[in-house]
């Protein structure tokens, strides 16, 4: 980009819808009076604009020392605009600005490149106990006016709901993630994978419609049979060295692979660590293909197969667990099936009416077998 371009500059491209969210924000927020941008706007010009230092002010003529290059800010410049022409009072909004004088274009791309590179979003898993603190407070306390985007997921409360699964697995005794999971603005001691992987994972897989283990309506019943599962899951994989098994490899497939797990789990209506180590077991041994080895411990070691999973591949590995849950919930029909349809024991009478039937009907077969005998011994002394 060449920052002498008019037409082009050195701003990243506007986006448009980012910047209707800021304005559906603002307007919403004119009623409470409780909008507001906390970071400054960031603009940039090469001409001098004169600082009064006796009342700290500064005036310039817009004409002359304008316009201005936006270094940083142009989103909420564009969602201000955009609010000021749906509600005048926004033309009243105060927003903090910074503006850097006498700089030349290149120096102002240079400023662009250093607010962008070095600033630190929110961390994650920060921004995701922020989110189920807002969702337990719904309802119940007074919130200011949140973008749009923000309240829906507060609304779901999803993320709160995730965070409690989460929390559960890395505190329970017994727990096969316990303080393994590291959490927001806590210490990575022996933290495998942390939590903002793990909740956006129970988020995606977990809590959706699709999975039976969110129907239950009993939060306490859900925890522990997810903990059960995963209890089960270490069981059967977890050999002192599987570390992969509780990395995001291993969160990623197996709160994927819950889906048809829990879907086939439900006809058995036991979810006992017990029940549930039967199922695996039998699926991993029906596991074919490349990824044959997924049940065995091996599997999960540090720079064996698993590590070097892709999100491409651990959608297959997946897909190859579901179908051969399929085949052990057919196997298993089958079995059900005949064991349905076997007969009855026979009485001794029918047992006798049997054996008579039989024995008439082998001596049926012995006369015809005496007969034709005889008929070819009649025919062979004809021609002599």
């Amino acid at each position: 980009m060449d920052p002498e371009d008019t037409e082009t500059g050195y701003q990243r491209l506007l986006n448009t819808a980012r910047a209707k969210k800021l304005a559906d924000y603002i307007v919403n927020g004119q009623d409470s009076k409780d909008a507001f941008l906390p970071t400054s706007v960031f603009l940039a010009t090469d001409k001098t604009i004169e600082f009064n230092a006796e009342d700290n002010s500064i005036t310039f003529d817009v004409a002359s020392v304008g316009p201005f290059s936006v270094v940083d800010g142009q989103h909420r410049l564009e969602g201000l605009k955009l609010a000021a022409q749906k509600d005048g009072r926004v033309l009243e909004f105060e927003v903090p600005v910074n503006i850097a004088v006498n700089l030349t274009k290149i120096a102002q791309m240079c400023h662009f490149l250093i607010v962008n590179t070095t600033q630190k979003s929110v961390d994650k898993s920060v921004e995701q106990r922020i989110i189920a603190r807002l969702s337990d407070a719904l309802d119940v306390e007074d919130l200011p006016s949140l973008p749009r985007w923000i309240l829906k997921t507060v609304e779901r409360g999803e993320v709160e709901k995730a965070i409690r699964f989460v929390d559960y697995l890395n505190e329970a005794d017994g727990s096969p993630w316990k303080s393994q999971i590291l959490m927001a603005n806590a210490d990575a001691d022996g933290a495998t994978i942390n939590q903002r992987s793990f909740v956006k994972a129970i988020v995606k897989y977990v809590l959706t419609a699709n999975n039976p283990l969110a129907s239950f309506n009993d939060f306490d019943k859900e925890n522990k049979i997810f903990l059960n599962y995963w209890k089960a899951i270490a069981a059967q994989l977890d050999d002192g060295n599987s570390s992969i098994l509780y990395k995001y490899n291993g969160v990623e497939l197996f709160c994927k692979f819950s889906i048809p797990f829990f879907t086939k789990l439900l006809d058995r209506k036991s979810f006992t660590v017990s029940s549930m180590e039967e199922l695996p077991a039998s699926c991993f041994n029906n596991v074919e293909g490349n990824y044959a080895g997924v049940g065995h411990p091996d599997w999960w070691a540090k720079g064996s197969k698993a590590s070097f999973l892709n999100a491409g591949a651990i959608n297959v590995v997946s897909q190859e667990m579901s179908k051969a849950l399929h085949k052990v919930s057919l196997s298993s029909a089958i079995v059900r099936c005949l064991v349905g349809t076997r007969r009855e024991p026979l009485s001794e009478h029918k047992k006798a009416q049997r054996r008579g039937a039989e024995q008439q009907k082998q001596e049926g077969a012995e006369r015809r077998k005496e007969f034709e005998l005889r008929l070819g011994q009649r025919d062979r002394e004809g021609h002599s």
